[in-house]
């Protein structure tokens, strides 16, 4: 059976003509309807040579799209390595056999999943307010970077205990016949299977971190879709402004999609490849067949 019907059956010739025709019917409306937009779109002077102009200028980049993209690059950085450590920590924290190590990873877990990211932004950003944890400027920030740790920290630890979980139980039951503790079988057989196995949803929350970080323009910060909204009001050309952000950000979430797809791939090839043998362990192991060879 072929790839294509597995899952349905391969339409006869009858349904093949009405896929046709459907599809084109589909195109057609969808053809009309971006022209109508178009039309509308030209009528008020959104898409007029004069809009585009300011963005052949470097003191727009300069004043808004740079610092921009340098705020939504900085937040999605830090919150991607603070969310990935806090994941971890609570992914095994949920799996661990201790009883209040479980207990709160998974009351964590569960809470800052249900707690909308904005509510967490602005709650932090209070808080750092009203005590003067952070300096102002880095106040719209830390109240960013936290929202977004906390809630894609608790979701990547539920994709690594389903990582793990979904793991043959063999292994470890095996490496605990070898003698090794909960911590050792976790750290250097189950996490690194694990990591290669959910590597795809790992990437797509990587660009949900990316993306959220539009939400922190309610704190007042600094980010690629609040500095277009800034364009479109200073220069009145929203529209060209907004199709320039969303280029930019397609353009920056398939970056980070493709770095991690190159390094999901380096770790299912060298997951494949034979592991190196230990030097020290040749010398102790090969040290008596090698003596016998020299002496032959």
């Amino acid at each position: 059976m072929s790839t294509a019907s597995v899952l349905f059956d391969a339409p006869g010739p009858r349904a093949r003509v009405r896929n046709r025709v459907v599809s084109a019917i589909t195109l057609v409306f969808l053809a009309l309807v971006l022209w109508v937009i178009y039309g509308k779109l030209s009528a008020k002077g959104q898409l007029t040579s004069a809009k585009w102009e300011p963005f052949l200028t470097g003191n727009l980049w300069k004043t808004y799209v740079l610092p921009g993209i340098q705020g939504t690059l900085t937040a999605a950085a830090i919150s991607i390595v603070l969310a990935m450590i806090l994941g971890f920590a609570l992914g095994v924290g949920r799996l661990s056999h201790n009883g209040p190590i479980r207990w709160f990873c998974s009351v964590f877990v569960e809470f800052f999943r249900a707690v909308p990211v904005l509510i967490m932004m602005i709650f932090a950003f209070a808080l750092y307010a009203l005590y003067d944890v952070f300096p102002s400027k880095q106040l719209a920030l830390a109240g960013v970077v936290t929202g977004l740790t906390l809630y894609n920290g608790a979701v990547i630890a539920e994709i690594v205990r389903a990582g793990v979980t979904s793991l043959p139980r063999g292994q470890a039951e095996a490496a605990s016949a070898l003698g090794l503790r909960w911590g050792q079988t976790m750290r250097a057989i189950l996490l690194p299977q694990a990591i290669t196995s959910m590597l795809p949803v790992l990437i797509s929350q990587l660009v949900v971190v990316l993306k959220d970080t539009a939400i922190g323009y309610q704190i007042t910060f600094v980010e690629m879709v609040r500095q277009g909204t800034q364009v479109g009001s200073a220069y009145g050309n929203y529209v060209p402004a907004l199709i320039v952000i969303a280029i930019l950000m397609i353009s920056v979430n398939f970056a980070l999609s493709a770095a991690a797809v190159r390094v999901e791939k380096r770790l299912r090839r060298s997951s494949r490849a034979p592991r190196p043998l230990d030097a020290q362990a040749i010398e102790q192991e090969g040290a008596p067949g090698a003596r016998v060879q020299q002496a032959d």
